[in-house]
């Protein structure tokens, strides 16, 4: 039933009443005939005008403003859970109570949304550390060219791979060119030109650019040309890598190789010691094989000190660097300090030495640098380099003992074969020689 009709039938019942009790009550007695009539009617009509200005505000002030409510939450009255119909008042309770169950739905479900965010912003936050870490790692630095604007964007990172801050480095490109090497730039025009006008997107290209410290540094661009449906050229997107290091390893590589090219034995050793101190920058290098095993002491094959060659000669490993080398089996390498951790070595600040392994495992000799100043671990190449030619250098050592044995023992046969005795020298005083 209507909120109208529950508020207009309790008035209209009382109403009823009244009239009745007037009709039959006391008050018939004071009035007769048509007088008592009217008086009724009048009444009645008095009550009945209340009735419809009751109805009249029930529907104004309370029935309309509710239904206006429930058309706003979508609702109407309708009829509660048992069928039966229910008036605007219920109607909006029932959705108020609705409206709330759903606020706590969306609570919840907007709790979970939260931490779902603050989940996915942690594991962004640690890709991104990731991803700036990896970039550190990498030395990597990408750049983008606007082709349409001949803005040129360069990444923070680009530039720390330079040695500038952000705001050290002016994003143009008349600056960019202006730190590649003069005889590279004209190789980096020709490819890029040849990428925009031409079909093919993927380029890479090496150059030299200039670092902060003034020092020229090799990179590899590698990049792809962005382009419109039609074929426009858009943008031009690339990553450049730090490769010093790696046209450094080639440059040594190269040097060496063509220094020790069909040379063997002392040759081969001293060739060996020479460009490795120069490729190397050490003042200091020498190539050893171990007396005895274990070895105490070891005997020098070349030793390169200054620019000049000295005469070998053989030291007690005990209180060296060195010692670690044949004891460890693997590569030593002291950044600094070499001086206060070895009293007999104060003269220099760093050492790097690297074994040399025999064709039974065991190590026989090994190379070594010293240098007076510090040396950092990208500047000592990779042991995979030194490899190369410390296999080689075991083959020459081992030959050299195959050699020494073979005429150790023609000697020790000569005096035999002649029927001569007490020859002056015994075999091991050769050999030690």
């Amino acid at each position: 039933m209507s909120l109208k009709w529950k508020l207009i039938w309790p008035a209209a019942a009382c109403a009823m009443l009244m009239l009745a009790g007037l009709a039959v009550g006391p008050f018939s007695a004071l009035a007769e005939g048509q007088a008592r009539s009217a008086l009724l009617i009048a009444i009645a009509i008095a009550f009945a005008v209340l009735l419809v200005v009751t109805g009249t505000v029930a529907e104004l002030r309370l029935c309309r403003p509710l239904r206006a409510i429930l058309h706003t939450f979508g609702s109407s009255t309708g009829a509660d859970a048992r069928g039966k119909s229910i008036d605007e008042v219920r109607a909006v309770q029932r959705a108020v109570g609705q409206l709330r169950d759903k606020a706590e739905s969306l609570g919840s479900a907007l709790s979970a949304a939260n931490a779902r965010r603050s989940s996915l912003e942690a594991e962004l936050q640690y890709s991104e550390e990731r991803y700036v870490l990896a970039m550190r790692v990498a030395d990597d630095g990408p750049w983008e060219w606007n082709l349409q604007t001949n803005e040129l964007l360069l990444s923070t990172r680009w530039k720390c791979m330079l040695g500038y801050t952000d705001d050290e480095f002016a994003d143009s490109l008349e600056n960019w060119r202006g730190h590649i090497h003069p005889l590279d730039i004209a190789g980096v025009d020709a490819t890029l030109r040849c990428r925009i006008e031409g079909p093919e997107r993927q380029f890479e290209h090496q150059f030299r650019i200039l670092h902060r410290d003034g020092q020229y540094r090799w990179v590899s661009s590698l990049g792809t040309v962005i382009r419109h449906a039609s074929g426009k050229p858009l943008r031009l997107v690339a990553l450049d890598t730090d490769v010093t290091r790696v046209k450094h390893i080639e440059s040594v590589l190269q040097h060496i190789v063509e220094g020790t090219a069909g040379m063997g034995g002392e040759a081969f050793f001293r060739a060996l010691v020479r460009h490795f101190a120069a490729a190397l920058d050490v003042p200091c290098a020498f190539i050893t094989e171990c007396n005895g095993w274990p070895p105490k002491s070891v005997q020098t094959l070349a030793y390169w000190f200054r620019d000049d060659f000295r005469e070998n000669i053989e030291f007690e490993l005990a209180g060296t660097p060195c010692e670690a080398v044949y004891s460890n089996g693997r590569p030593v390498f002291h950044a600094s300090g070499v001086g206060k951790l070895f009293a007999r070595d104060k003269a220099y600040e760093s050492y790097y030495g690297i074994p040399i392994f025999g064709t039974k495992g065991e190590v026989i000799g090994h190379m070594a640098f010293f240098n007076d100043k510090e040396m950092k671990e990208q500047d000592v190449l990779t042991d995979a380099v030194y490899q190369i030619f410390t296999t080689r250098a075991a083959a020459e050592i081992e030959r050299k003992a195959a050699l020494d044995h073979i005429r150790h023992s023609r000697i020790s046969r000569a005096p035999e074969a002649l029927g001569v005795e007490n020859v002056p020298g015994s075999a091991s005083n050769v050999t030690n020689m």
